[in-house]
């Protein structure tokens, strides 16, 4: 028998994540799939993560459980256009964020996943790099605003993370009488980041709401999608933990590809049925894969 290991993002729904070996954020499930011992992968998560997995642990077949699992920023970004304006800039060190296709990491220096993506442009700035960010408009504007960066940046963003926004979050923040708390991803707008609390990964915000010691009774905002709601109510079921408003109060915002990944969708992918990633090239792997490495070699460095 094949031995199959399933991951799954922390976006995914809560019957998703219970029938995974393995639940986490990109940088967790990159550094695991690289290391599964696994004839096959299941991916409960969106296409790039899939492809991610298959350039770093080519022997495994790598399933995606539903072909339209896509990402609005794979689906914004041209890549002969990118091409294009990466060579623009000849001077610069490329980094991009993981939430890219396969071939947009092969046009790129560095990848990086909201979780090292200060640390790792903060060390190429100290090597006296120039740097180009792509393609998250809104996390490369909190990086330049952040640390007085003056980055050329890409123009894609999460259509999830876009709805965030600032008048909608004053209003709840009117209607809350407790003290009040916003946690918020990177891939938010900036005026949203501004406000926030916290700005951090999925894990980092995660590990804030575990550590998380002030007002018992206090009203937690979370900007992200809301597959990781569970997860913070899992582990603080003594919180009172929302989901930001998008518009007019509605706390509804869950990204449409990660939803695709449903129970009958996952089970059939773990019978080796679904969309495999078979369409790199090894050439295609391999210049995907050394930035990816770069990233990892870094991260082991750093989070050891």
């Amino acid at each position: 028998m094949p031995r199959v290991v399933t991951l799954a993002h922390y976006y995914t729904a809560p019957e998703i994540q219970q029938m995974a070996d393995k639940v986490g954020d990109s940088l967790e499930l990159s550094l695991f799939a690289r290391d599964a011992d696994a004839d096959i992968i299941v991916f409960a998560g969106v296409r790039f993560m899939a492809e991610t997995a298959k350039i770093l642990n080519p022997n495994a077949t790598v399933i995606l459980p539903d072909a339209g699992s896509t990402c609005s920023l794979v689906t914004q970004t041209d890549v002969t256009t990118l091409k294009a304006w990466r060579e623009s800039y000849p001077d610069h060190v490329h980094v991009s964020y993981i939430n890219s296709s396969a071939e947009h990491k092969a046009l790129s220096d560095w990848i990086v996943t909201s979780r090292n993506v200060d640390d790792i442009i903060a060390h190429l700035y100290a090597e006296g790099k120039k740097v180009i960010f792509s393609p998250d408009r809104n996390m490369g504007a909190y990086l330049n605003f952040q640390h007085g960066y003056d980055m050329p940046l890409w123009s894609a963003v999460c259509e999830v993370h876009d709805k965030f926004n600032q008048t909608a979050l004053d209003e709840a923040f009117a209607a809350v009488k407790t003290a009040k708390y916003l946690i918020a991803h990177p891939e938010s707008p900036l005026p949203v980041l501004q406000q926030a609390d916290y700005v951090g990964s999925t894990s980092g915000m995660l590990n804030w709401i575990k550590t998380f010691d002030k007002e018992p009774d206090a009203a937690i905002f979370v900007a992200t999608e809301d597959g990781i709601l569970y997860n913070m109510r899992l582990a603080r079921p003594d919180l009172n933990i929302e989901q930001a408003p998008i518009y007019a109060g509605c706390q509804c915002n869950s990204c449409p590809y990660m939803k695709m990944n449903t129970i009958e969708a996952v089970k059939r992918a773990q019978a080796g049925q679904g969309t495999v990633i078979d369409y790199l090239t090894p050439a295609d792997m391999d210049a995907a894969r050394a930035p990816i490495e770069r990233m990892l070699e870094f991260s082991k460095r750093y989070y050891a």
